[in-house]
């Protein structure tokens, strides 16, 4: 298995900390609105990682956190005069709704800051216990230039960086590239008493406090959007450090952003799309697809071309697998286990470098293409049919896309039988009732 580490710059093997298991995890949302189709895309790509993962016989824990404070979410319960905690609930169901639709919903922990403030607030003390965080008025900031490997994530130095878009100036801070790690408040958000008075934690400390308490130290794979690999990883990598004189994962993963129709997503543009109404449109296969249809590390374009080509690929796949599953069916075949061994390999090994989508694509529809050609005979060859059906039912289970299996009742099997039987007696009136039947149940 080998996949990119930002950190290294460079594809590399990946040998995990315990051999045979996998710590994993993925910065998830901060639940104050719907996701739209930029935020779908690390929850498929990254799911796509763990189903390589065990294909390749690794055990993983896969972990997504949930950031359910935020001035954001405060402000919107201020607005609509409910409860922080009823907003954040809200956009997690919807979040898992559409996690669930894209078939992603396989993670073991989904842990929430406000489950964890106790730790958070421990882990500050012990930062300032370390010398390596220091309070002002209520507000505690973490001191970068003690960690003398900041910028190893994102490649900068320290005496490069200046203060900019998401590093607030502040003279309060001993160094404008200082982030706040508690922050000291009296609005009418909610809030937590500490040994700096009452406040709320900094978004930089929640994850790495949540890793730490799912996985007891540090993990295997980090990963999340291109945008939080500085400073949000940045500042996660840091505190880890100095903490624990090491980092907080070996592989650092960043998929890349998405484009609609060549331009950044964004509210000014009017551009944004909800996840869930692309899934309600397309469906969850065509959406997968489509987030897929682009190598993780390049920046996805969506346009009307990207999404009509994703709509026939699963068209296509969805054609062969109806009418072969139909076929063994209605002819009393009973599946096997048996599947092509070099042609499944053919596709989890390009998966297995990198997620090469592409590549893995290509077996797939070799696939595809035999499936085909083996329905094409006079006399079908059961068995042939059999082994590419099993075939690319394991290739589909790893990319996350379902289609249904044709099981055809004693009473669906009569109707067929009383179809080709008019047809092959010329009874064509009464055949075509028969094949409007099975037009309307979805079997031709």
């Amino acid at each position: 298995m080998k996949i990119f580490n930002s950190k290294s710059n460079k594809v590399e093997t990946f040998v995990p900390i315990e051999p045979g298991k996998v710590s994993f995890y993925l910065c998830g949302p901060t639940v104050y609105n719907h996701a739209h189709i930029g935020n779908a895309r690390p929850i498929v790509v990254f799911d796509l990682l763990r189903r390589v993962l065990k294909a390749s016989g690794y055990e993983v824990k896969y972990v997504s956190n949930y950031t359910d404070i935020d001035d954001r979410i405060i402000q919107k319960a201020l607005d609509e005069m409910v409860s922080e905690s009823e907003i954040a609930q809200r956009y997690i169901d919807a979040y898992e709704w559409v996690r669930d639709n894209l078939h992603a919903g396989h993670v073991d922990e989904t842990p929430r800051v406000t489950q964890v403030i106790d730790d958070i607030i421990e882990f500050i003390t012990a930062l300032m216990d370390k010398g390596y965080a220091y309070a002002v008025d209520g507000d505690v900031y973490f001191r970068v230039n003690r960690v003398k490997s900041y910028g190893s994530i994102s490649h900068q130095k320290l005496d490069e960086l200046r203060v900019g878009a998401r590093i607030d100036e502040n003279e309060a801070k001993e160094n404008a590239l200082d982030f706040v790690l508690w922050k000291n408040t009296d609005d009418e958000g909610i809030k937590w008493d500490s040994p700096w008075g009452m406040g709320r934690p900094g978004w930089h400390t929640e994850c790495v406090v949540m890793i730490h308490d799912s996985f007891g130290g540090s993990i295997d794979i980090h990963a999340g959007g291109q945008d939080l690999r500085f400073p949000h990883h940045e500042n996660e990598s840091a505190q880890n450090y100095a903490m624990h004189d090491h980092d907080l994962a070996n592989y650092w993963l960043h998929n890349a952003m998405l484009q609609i129709d060549g331009e950044k997503m964004s509210k000014s543009l009017g551009n944004v799309i909800w996840a869930k109404d692309y899934i309600e449109q397309f469906g969850s296969n065509v959406t997968r697809w489509l987030l897929l249809s682009t190598h993780y590390r390049l920046v996805l374009n969506i346009s009307d071309d990207t999404i009509s080509q994703a709509q026939k690929s699963i068209q296509r796949i969805g054609d062969a697998y109806k009418k072969a599953t139909l076929t063994l069916s209605l002819n009393n075949i009973k599946q096997t286990n048996n599947y092509d061994v070099d042609l499944y390999q053919s596709f989890l090994e390009p998966l297995q470098n990198d997620l090469n989508v592409a590549n893995a694509q290509v077996a797939l529809f070799e696939c595809i293409k035999k499936i085909n050609q083996s329905l094409r005979t006079k006399d079908y060859d059961f068995e042939a049919i059999d082994l590419y059906v099993n075939t690319i039912e394991k290739m589909l289970d790893i990319l996350g896309l379902t289609f249904e299996a044709v099981n055809l009742s004693d009473a669906d099997k009569t109707l067929f039988n009383n179809w080709e039987n008019a047809k092959a007696i010329k009874d064509f009136e009464q055949a075509d009732i028969y094949r409007q039947r099975l037009l309307e149940k979805g079997y031709l």
